[in-house]
C-alpha cells in the first residue's frame, strides 16, 4: 500500500526506468502497471467470495452465463463459449465438474439429438443467485472509493483501452 509521503510502487518503478533508460518511453507502465496491480487485488477479493461458496471463478463464469440466459437457463457449449471467457473445448471440463457437483445437467435437444445443452439445476440456480448477491456486493465495496461519475468515466476509459488493445492486436503481422 502506497503512503502519501512517498510515491506509489508504480511511480517508483517509472522513476527508476526514467533514471536508467531516459531514452525509452516507459509511460505505458503508468496505465498497465496499475491495471495489473489492481487486477491482482481484484482477483484476490473475488476469490474470497467464490471460496466461501466452494466454487471457482471459472465455475461462476459458466453458472452466471446460464443464469443470465433466463429460463430455462440452458445453453450449448458453443453458445456458452460466446458469452463466457473460455473456448467450447475448455467448457467441457467445467461442465463436467459442475455436473458432478449437481449444479448443471446435460440435456439432449428433442428437436436435434446431436445438440446437447447444459442447464442449471434447481441447486445450481439457488447457488448462483446467492453468489451473485455476494459477488456484486463485494465489487461495490471495492469501488467505494470512486464516485458514480468516476466509475462511469473509468468504465468508458477501460472500454476505450480494450478497443485500443484489439486494434493493436489486429495491427500485428
Amino acid at each position: 500500500m502506497a503512503r502519501a509521503d512517498r510515491p506509489d510502487p508504480v511511480e517508483a518503478i517509472l522513476a527508476q526506468w526514467r533514471r536508467e533508460r531516459p531514452d525509452v518511453d516507459v509511460s505505458p507502465l503508468a496505465v498497465f502497471g496499475r491495471l495489473h496491480r489492481s487486477f491482482l487485488r481484484y482477483q484476490d477479493r473475488i476469490s474470497e467470495v467464490f471460496d466461501r461458496y466452494g466454487i471457482t471463478m471459472a465455475a461462476f463464469d459458466v453458472l452466471a452465463a446460464l443464469r443470465r440466459s433466463g429460463p430455462p437457463y440452458r445453453r450449448t457449449a458453443g453458445e456458452l463459449a460466446e458469452i463466457t471467457l473460455v473456448t467450447s473445448g475448455g467448457l467441457t471440463l467445467r461442465i463436467d465438474r459442475l455436473e458432478a457437483a449437481g449444479l448443471v445437467v446435460r440435456e439432449r435437444d428433442p428437436a436435434d439429438r446431436r445438440v446437447v445443452h447444459a442447464r442449471l439445476t434447481k441447486e445450481g440456480l439457488a447457488l448462483v443467485d446467492e453468489v451473485v448477491e455476494a459477488h456484486f456486493a463485494n465489487e461495490r465495496e471495492m469501488l467505494a472509493g470512486l464516485t458514480e461519475p468516476e466509475r462511469r468515466r473509468l468504465s468508458a476509459l477501460l472500454a476505450k483501452l480494450e478497443r485500443s488493445l484489439d486494434q493493436a492486436a489486429r495491427a500485428v503481422p
